[in-house]
């Protein structure tokens, strides 16, 4: 991409607020299976051409892959191969009890699916605790990644800003309220980040992504990302800022766990990257894939396609 293209701009979305953003969660699921790695049952999806270019999408905390359910159909359309997954103890994905859940090893998953689908490099779209598996990969194999897209995430772990939910199940009492978590305080912490109102249905989909096989009480163990985050510091943040690959960020800067607080850093860290900031109104808040979904998957597809 030329200099002129690797600019920062902003976007003004159309406002989508009460307006179902996700297609249902059971036909997304069903347009997908499980494949055996590690001895746990992980969901894959594959859309698009087989043949076509590669592109990866990494969802966040505490949900799944079907974040992404109203982007892949668009990217798919343009020809490109789009490869979606549920982490380990995240959707459809087993949930073990007691296994100790490690960035390093979901990253280790990724490229275990990536190996049984046969595909070498790809491009990389990443989101939330995504944005750490993302970071990790590129630290591993820079030479693998295409194009690196990044959306709302704790790039930069001196910045990350947990709502007092998160805190609290991080800390000593998490186990005992991961118990209580109901999917009326799950939606009601999911609109205090967001920058625009999601539809009722969207969110009971969210939840029931997150609490099947009594995922929610995973929650504790699921954020010990936010203490792997600070240990591999150096690693991730140097991955991020020295990869030499085409960048782009898009980026709600309502969010107030990363939002605009993150980006101004990463303007000027990484002055050369393409930023598409999603300004509304209203604007965008942590998950941008489900508050506008078209202006995310067009920037997605421009720059993938470039």
């Amino acid at each position: 991409m030329s200099g002129e293209d690797m600019r920062s701009e902003d976007v003004s979305g159309e406002d989508v607020s009460g307006e179902r953003a996700l297609p249902p969660l059971r036909g997304w699921t069903e347009g997908g299976s499980t494949t055996l790695v590690g001895g746990h049952r992980v969901f894959v999806r594959q859309d698009g051409p087989p043949l076509g270019p590669p592109v990866t999408l990494l969802h966040g905390f505490p949900t799944s892959s079907h974040d992404w359910a109203a982007v892949v159909p668009v990217l798919a359309a343009a020809g490109m191969r789009v490869t979606t997954l549920d982490l380990l103890g995240f959707g459809e994905s087993d949930k073990p009890r007691r296994h100790r859940y490690a960035v390093l090893d979901q990253a280790s998953l990724v490229e275990e699916v990536w190996r049984r689908c046969a595909i070498g490099s790809t491009a990389l779209v990443a989101h939330d605790y995504g944005v750490s598996v993302g970071q990790e990969l590129l630290a591993r194999d820079p030479a693998r990644i295409t194009h690196m897209a990044w959306l709302n995430g704790g790039l930069y772990p001196d910045l990350h800003r947990p709502v007092p939910i998160q805190r609290l199940l991080h800390g000593p009492l998490g186990p005992l309220l991961a118990r209580f978590t109901t999917e009326r305080r799950f939606a009601a912490t999911l609109r205090t980040v967001l920058g625009r109102s999601p539809h009722d249905g969207d969110l009971h989909d969210l939840w029931v992504s997150a609490s099947r096989a009594d995922g929610h009480r995973l929650a504790p163990r699921l954020l010990r990302y936010i203490d792997e985050r600070r240990v591999h510091r150096d690693r991730w943040v140097s991955a991020l800022e020295e990869f030499a690959g085409p960048t782009l960020f898009v980026w709600g800067p309502a969010d107030p766990i990363s939002g605009a607080h993150v980006l101004a850093r990463i303007r000027v860290r990484m002055p050369d990257a393409h930023v598409v900031e999603l300004t509304g109104p209203p604007a965008v808040g942590h998950y941008p894939q489900l508050e506008d979904p078209e202006t995310v998957a067009a920037a997605l597809l421009g720059f993938l396609a470039s």
